[in-house]
């Protein structure tokens, strides 16, 4: 009988290896992103969001050129010179609560089904996941804003023409007020992104996220106190109100110039992005 003896070596895992562990790397950043684009579009929440986006920013476009009249009259009042785009994107501030909740979901809902241990798995040095999510949210925002500013144009061009306020490509302040509300989108998106990412949890992170654009700025407005009205000045929905606004009738920032609100927007969406960043590489999922 021949005996067969099979050298320890052989039999023993690789140095440096686990026994029954699979040697796990990071995947591309290509990967991931491809993985967020369609867990993204794959939801039903983002499609809801996303069309009433559209439908809300639409239909306020529709109710203000309505009443251009009006709006054309009070402006004359006041001084003020009406521009077309700042009518047409009227309804911004109430398209950036859907915009906020899309954000908030795209990072919240993998915490709070557990998904989220799933994807660490596959990435566990983790911030790529956060900028994919990033990327891949200021895609379709840019998308659902170019969109609503397309049928809030449509909806409101027949009443706009008879005050010769149909927005033009050739006239800076139409740029300003559709890429301002973009931009203001985009931003907003990304602080719920982030907080979503501190928080963890989709209440908490909405929240959060409309005191910031709404309740707080509406509390403190009524504190008649100087350096109080400063800091509303210096908070996201004013500060956008400083580039947004092409002619006033939107409110205005005694304290922003354009190009200051648009860094102080920027600002928010950074530290947002990096307070997130430091809890997912700090905490556990």
């Amino acid at each position: 009988m021949t005996t067969t003896t099979t050298h320890p070596a052989a039999a023993s895992p690789a140095a440096g290896t686990s026994p029954g562990r699979a040697e796990i790397s990071d995947l591309s950043f290509g990967g991931v992103l491809r993985g967020e684009w369609i867990k993204l579009l794959s939801l039903r929440s983002t499609w809801w969001t996303l069309a009433m986006t559209v439908a809300v920013t639409g239909l306020i476009s529709l109710a203000v050129a309505v009443t251009a009249d009006d709006v054309v009259e009070q402006a004359a009042a006041a001084g003020l010179e009406p521009h077309g785009a700042e009518l047409v994107i009227s309804g911004f501030q109430f398209g950036m609560v859907t915009i906020a909740v899309l954000g908030a979901l795209l990072m919240t809902g993998e915490f709070g089904t557990g998904m989220v241990r799933s994807t660490f798995a596959a990435v566990p040095s983790r911030l790529p996941v956060l900028w994919a999510k990033a990327l891949a949210l200021t895609v379709v925002t840019v998308a659902a804003s170019a969109l609503s500013v397309l049928v809030g144009t449509a909806a409101a061009a027949p009443w706009l023409t008879d005050h010769g306020l149909v927005p033009a490509l050739d006239q800076s302040h139409t740029w300003q007020a559709f890429g301002g509300m973009t931009y203001f989108y985009v931003a907003v998106a990304l602080v719920a992104l982030g907080l979503g990412a501190v928080l963890r949890h989709t209440a908490g992170t909405i929240t959060t996220v409309l005191g910031l654009l709404l309740l707080l700025p509406g509390i403190l407005q009524f504190i008649t106190v100087d350096w109080v009205q400063d800091l509303v000045s210096l908070m996201p929905l004013p500060a956008a109100i400083a580039f947004v606004g092409t002619s006033g009738l939107q409110g205005t920032n005694e304290v922003l110039t354009a190009w200051q609100g648009v860094a102080v927007v920027g600002a928010y969406a950074v530290a947002a992005l990096v307070a997130g960043a430091v809890c997912l590489r700090r905490r556990d999922a």
